[in-house]
């Protein structure tokens, strides 16, 4: 199992938790801090009175909701078509390692320049694995 394009899902699965709990580590003394109610939540741009830093933890969850279901079906599809070779287990594992280090960079020193040079290149690997797939079907 430690070469199944299945592990690397289950860490960035595994990492969407972590942020999720950071998330509400810095969101919920935020808001109590801010004296915000938790139904003002309720409508959009009502938490941005928040500090930057339960901001970021809440976009980065929010980035780990967006892109990476497009990472999750093309692993199961890979997995499942029998295509789980070591190149795409490692595009897999590049990708997870790339999402990692924009999450870290988002929730702590937040340089767009670099995160977004760690976001592009975890879509390459992204791009190169769905290429890949591709491919094997032609």
């Amino acid at each position: 199992m430690t070469d199944s394009i299945l592990n690397p899902i289950l860490a960035l699965i595994c990492w969407s938790l972590l942020i999720w709990l950071l998330m509400y580590i810095r969101r919920l003394p935020a808001m109590q801090k801010a004296g915000l109610d938790p139904q003002e939540a309720q409508f959009p741009g009502s938490l941005n009175v928040l500090p930057a830093a339960a901001r970021g933890a809440a976009d980065n969850y929010n980035h780990l909701m967006e892109q990476p279901t497009i990472f999750y079906a093309l692993g199961f599809y890979v997995h499942l078509s029998g295509g789980a070779d070591v190149i795409a287990i490692s595009l897999a594992w590049g990708y997870v390692v790339l999402r990692v280090l924009h999450s870290l960079v988002q929730v702590s020193v937040n340089l767009v320049i670099f995160r977004f040079g760690l976001f592009a290149l975890s879509t390459v690997c992204l791009f190169a694995l769905a290429v890949k797939s591709l491919l094997v079907i032609w």
